[in-house]
């Protein structure tokens, strides 16, 4: 036993038998097979008593054979890794050859064989050499397949069968050494539900799941990436797998897409984070159209260096513009922003500048010598409780700023400016939702007064994975053993992943014809609460508890979309609404915004938030000081 231990230690880690000891390992079979025939036919005394000819008439049989196995390969190919094609053409090879062995005894002189002068015999030879040559294969390659998972791989079950599962298992099973073992299937279409694939079983997603991968074993799900959408939505499931610590694999949020056609690397999925499993839609933008008009234009992206800036830049980029200058004040990230375009677009002229939005001089000298034909402004202080108890940063900064670009936009004849603005600024309740809404206020008063440059805003909500976003410091409290921090028992958000943000802005930058306020569905609001305890189960964290520290300074329970008074419209983009919001005149705007820029250099918060409130009349405050000015 310990001999062939070690010779099929000895086969398994070598790269491959040559092709001669393949073709003989086939000569063999043939010549068994032979022998086997003419026993059924002519019982063993035959045999013994006609060995020799027999042997004989055998080797003339290689001959034709011979010439098969070169038509078709058959001896090129690697055990181990032997596939239905493989056999498929030992079947046409074993064909061909007693084709060309028949042909051959009809034309030429030499007229006798054993085999070909009794069609029976040969037909039986044919079938067993067949089958005893494709069994020689899958043996060894299912010993093959047990022997590099050492017995240790884990079971899984894949979700979604067809061709996203059946790449999947494929994949896995070609690894080496194989860190798996597929067991089966789970299929969203129940009409899938108990037929086979690969050999596998295929279960539905109606069954006790949970039940059949503890019969089996079972301890991971991998989910095909053509089934991700599908899968979110699976929410009793996903509760059921996480809490019998059932791992789950699945595409990486921020991964591309698969295409449901190339080849699949599994090692491509990893285990979940909660931002996989948030329910979403998918989300598809004309990019040939957003190509079109960035395509070879001259690109400056405020706030670049941002979560949302710097996806905006990488996405941009893609589109091979004629140039591209970054403006951020924060140094570090900046160089970082320098190095990823250097390294992954180093064919795009771009220019990387250290600056505040709020300093005009400096912003009119890159203006006058860039000359942008687009602006995508993301520039803005965004940290609510920060804005609170500093007003005069979120006019300086976030309205002042906003004023400097826009209105060089039109001095230097830009084509389109896009503003990123904020759930936050419908009714708003802080400081700096309402900072956002002036800033909207001003880009479409000033839309209203000139015909150079055309300005839209967009509005969405949260984003996955932005600097200061609740899940990376709930990842943080978990890591630390809690409590993870959540405000109310109530409060809800909308959430949208940064390069989905990111398209639809591209798409509405693309669509606006100036002036609109183009709004983003952000699909369902998560209750903040249940996020935070599904984070805490999936980390397998213990006797980690939620603590609620009431609404911060500013904060209310809901996001809203749409201002009360407001009315959407549709656009060709299902996700893209767009709002109908009521007009100011520009030299009234105007007035406000300098009166409102005057005061915060007073740093008077009281003084500064009372101006902010007359300029927005639905800005109320919540759970903030300035709730005595409304």
């Amino acid at each position: 036993m310990n001999i062939i231990s070690r010779l099929i230690n000895w086969y398994f880690t070598r790269n491959a038998l040559p092709y001669w000891c393949i073709l003989i390992i086939d000569y063999l079979i043939i010549i068994f097979c032979g022998y086997l025939a003419y026993y059924l036919f002519n019982g063993g005394d035959e045999v013994t008593k006609h060995f020799w000819p027999i042997f004989w008439d055998l080797c003339i049989l290689l001959i034709p054979f011979t010439i098969a196995f070169r038509v078709f390969h058959t001896y090129s190919g690697i055990f181990r890794y032997s596939s239905f094609v493989d056999l498929g053409r030992i079947a046409l090879a074993m064909i061909l050859g007693s084709a060309i062995a028949f042909i051959g005894y009809k034309i030429l002189p030499f007229q006798y064989n054993i085999f070909l002068q009794h069609y029976p015999r040969l037909i039986l030879l044919l079938l067993f050499a067949t089958s005893f040559m494709c069994a020689a294969r899958v043996v060894v390659k299912t010993m093959y397949d047990l022997f590099r998972t050492g017995g240790y791989s884990k079971r899984i079950f894949i979700y979604g069968a067809q061709d996203g599962g059946v790449s999947l298992a494929k994949s896995i099973r070609n690894e080496t050494p194989s860190r798996f073992t597929v067991k089966g299937f789970i299929s969203p279409d129940n009409s899938l539900k108990g037929k086979w694939l690969l050999g596998l079983p295929v279960y539905g997603d109606d069954e006790n799941i949970i039940d059949l991968m503890r019969e089996q074993d079972v301890t991971t799900l991998m989910v095909s990436p053509l089934q991700t959408e599908h899968f979110r939505e699976q929410e009793a499931l996903i509760n059921s797998l996480i809490n019998a610590d059932i791992k789950i694999l699945m595409m990486p949020s921020s991964a591309k897409e698969w295409d449901g056609k190339s080849e699949l690397n599994y090692n491509q999925l990893h285990e979940v984070d909660i931002e996989d499993l948030l329910p979403r839609d998918k989300i598809e933008v004309d990019m040939n159209a957003i190509g079109r008009q960035l395509n070879s234009s001259r690109i400056l992206i405020t706030g670049a260096a941002g979560s949302i800036g710097s996806e905006m830049v990488r996405q941009v980029a893609h589109f091979e513009p004629k140039e591209m200058i970054l403006i951020d004040q924060a140094e570090t990230p900046m160089h970082d922003i320098r190095r990823m375009m250097a390294e992954k677009f180093p064919n795009i002229p771009c220019h990387t500048i250290v600056a505040s939005i709020t300093n005009q001089t400096y912003m009119e000298d890159i203006f006058s010598r860039f000359r942008p034909e687009y602006v995508f402004h993301a520039a803005a202080y965004k940290h609510v409780p920060m804005m609170e108890d500093n007003p005069a940063m979120a006019v300086q900064n976030n309205i002042y700023g906003t004023r400097v670009i826009a209105d060089l936009a039109v001095k230097y004849g830009t084509k389109k400016f896009v503003m990123i603005s904020t759930d936050k600024a419908v009714n708003p309740t802080n400081v700096m939702g309402c900072s956002k809404r002036i800033c909207e206020i001003y880009c479409q008063a000033l839309d209203k007064n000139q015909t150079a440059t055309q300005f839209v805003t967009t509005r969405f909500g949260n984003v996955l994975g932005s600097n200061g976003s609740v899940i990376p410091i709930f990842k943080e409290q978990i890591a630390q053993g809690g409590p993870v921090t959540v405000t109310h028992p109530d409060i809800i958000r909308y959430f949208m992943l940064i390069p989905e943000a990111c398209k639809l802005v591209l798409e509405a930058g693309t669509m606006g014809k100036g002036g609109e306020i183009f709004v983003f569905d952000m699909g369902k609001p998560v209750r903040i609460a249940d996020l935070a305890q599904r984070m805490i189960t999936l980390s397998g964290a213990k006797n980690c508890k939620i603590q609620y520290t009431g609404l911060r300074d500013g904060e209310k329970l809901y996001e809203e979309v749409l201002n009360d008074a407001e009315l959407t419209l549709p656009t060709k983009h299902p996700k893209i609404m767009v709002a109908k919001v009521r007009e100011y005149n520009f030299e009234k705007v105007l007035q406000d915004e300098e009166r409102l820029l005057q005061a915060s250099y007073t740093y008077d918060d009281m003084g500064i938030v009372k101006i902010m409130k007359e300029i927005v009349p639905e800005f109320k405050s919540r759970q903030s000081k300035y709730e005595v000015l409304d």
